[in-house]
């Protein structure tokens, strides 16, 4: 099975069931494969702006500028079943004729009912066993149901050949029966065998970064303290033993205690070889006077690069002075965004060890590795950190706050047992100020933003339906405990429309 995704959660839900999916670029051209493949998935354009895989704003439609198409010579391939789904289903019918698709201005976010036609056509085979009609989060230009005149092609199949698509996305949490219609495509139409597991993953991936890696090379990864990057480390370690060198760059933004909890995690109980760099001083300088979120971003990531290439160079200089040492490569479970200059300069090559994974199976491979379950089920933070989790400028003072009423509301969580059921959840900054009133004196300070979501594979998510008492008892603590706040909110915004992170 492959598939061809701007967005690689299709196969990622093909793994649940057992099913083995390779993640190509929609760019990939057929005649670079070294398969056949049984199927193919015409993935749907990005939904999730923090996952390192995925392009941050998909295409809307074909008709974009410098929109992508697939290789016209997968259509080409007899008796191999197709699946469209969203942006993929616009890619058949314009592969097949590009007047089938006509540009449309509607929109909307919620929910929907699909109900297929059902006539003997090659659809039934999609939604066998799928009684009445699902429902979807509604896609842009989908409009109530599977019948509405805005939309009558909501889902639709070749007359003859075993090509399918489906405006909706059945493979995110809010499309509850999408993962029958998967299996309906995989297993029942294109045969594909349920015979994927996490064990055998782990003992292939190894043996790949040994063979990938080479006897003497030496390989540096950053990490964060977060589930990714700490399986993606064990997992190195595991493949390479001492050869594998973690680096934790600690940029000013990290969690109270972070850096101290992270080397005692990696370093004495996972016996990852790591090395702790501060920058923070480094980090805060460059953002001072920054307040817009894509420049955060970017003067962070940049910064985090020139830092990590420092370390690079080091470790490399150390290991020219150590017997039969090899070159530094570089392995990271999120490599977006490295500059080309690094790759070409240093002579560096990338492993990518959770490339293929998504936040779940991540967690499920930490724990073949032995990594505790508490780590497996942290919630996840990003690259980032605290940086794009305060709306504005982000000083010292104001990166305390944040850290501070964080900590507070995350400690109020697990006191109350509720973590685990939680996908993510932090205190974000707004620097906006309220009037509060403390004692007989108004005053003016910021306001925190409290955000917790519950998902399963964080392209879409739900606002946790926290007790009021509960929220009520953060707030007086983060209030009372943190100075600079004069009011906290609940954010209850879904994703979609809403993000997880703030910014």
């Amino acid at each position: 099975m492959t598939a061809t995704p701007e967005k690689a959660q299709a196969p990622h839900k093909l793994f649940d069931l057992n099913v083995l999916a390779e993640l190509l670029p929609c760019t990939t051209k057929l005649a670079d494969l070294d398969f056949k493949p049984k199927g193919i998935v015409l993935s749907g354009g990005s939904l999730d702006l923090n996952h390192p895989r995925l392009t941050p704003i998909g295409p809307f439609s074909v008709y974009e500028d410098g929109a992508p198409h697939a290789d016209p010579a997968f259509f080409d391939l007899p008796d191999t079943p197709i699946l469209g789904v969203c942006y993929g289903l616009q890619e058949i019918a314009w592969r097949l004729a590009s007047d089938n698709v006509i540009a449309g201005t509607e929109r909307e976010y919620g929910y929907a009912d699909l109900t297929p036609d059902r006539h003997g056509s090659h659809v039934d085979r999609l939604f066998e066993g799928i009684d009445g009609s699902i429902q979807v989060p509604a896609p842009r230009g989908l409009r109530h149901h599977r019948h509405d005149p805005q939309l009558p092609y909501a889902a639709i199949a070749h007359k003859d050949k075993p090509i399918f698509g489906i405006q909706a996305h059945p493979e995110v949490s809010h499309t509850p029966r999408g993962i029958e219609l998967l299996k309906n495509f995989a297993v029942n139409i294109c045969g594909a065998r349920q015979h994927w597991s996490m064990s055998s993953f782990c003992e292939q991936e190894i043996l790949r970064i040994r063979n990938l890696v080479g006897p003497n090379a030496q390989v540096i990864g950053a990490v964060s303290g977060g589930v990714d990057s700490t399986v993606a480390a064990k997992l190195m370690t595991e493949a390479i033993g001492d050869r594998f060198h973690a680096v934790l760059v600690d940029n000013g933004l990290m969690r109270l205690n972070e850096c101290q909890q992270v080397k005692e995690t990696l370093a004495e109980h996972l016996g990852i070889s790591l090395t702790v760099v501060d920058a923070s001083q480094r980090f805060l300088g460059a953002l001072k006077g920054i307040e817009e979120p894509e420049t955060k971003r970017k003067i962070i990531g940049n910064l985090f690069i020139d830092i990590f290439e420092e370390e690079a160079i080091r470790i490399e200089k150390e290991a020219e002075h150590t017997p039969n040492a090899g070159k530094v490569q570089w392995t990271h479970h999120n490599v977006g965004g490295l500059p080309q200059r690094m790759i070409d300069g240093q002579g560096l090559k990338l492993i990518e060890p959770l490339r293929e994974l998504f936040k779940d199976e991540v967690r499920e491979l930490g724990r073949q590795l032995g990594v505790h379950e508490d780590l497996v089920m942290r919630h996840p933070f990003p690259g980032p950190g605290i940086g794009v989790r305060i709306i504005g400028e982000c000083t010292p003072e104001r990166v305390e706050i944040a850290r501070q009423a964080d900590h507070i509301y995350i400690e109020m969580i697990r006191e109350a047992g509720l973590y685990n059921e939680i996908s993510q959840a932090y205190a974000g900054l707004d620097t906006s100020q309220a009037v509060g009133v403390m004692g007989d004196k108004r005053y003016m300070g910021y306001i925190v933003i409290l955000r917790a979501v519950q998902t399963t594979d964080f392209m879409t998510a739900e606002a946790y339906p926290f007790d009021m008492k509960f929220l009520n008892k953060v707030a007086v603590r983060i209030v009372n405990e943190v100075q600079g706040i004069s009011l906290v909110t609940y954010n209850v915004t879904s994703k979609p429309p809403g993000t997880i992170e703030l910014q």
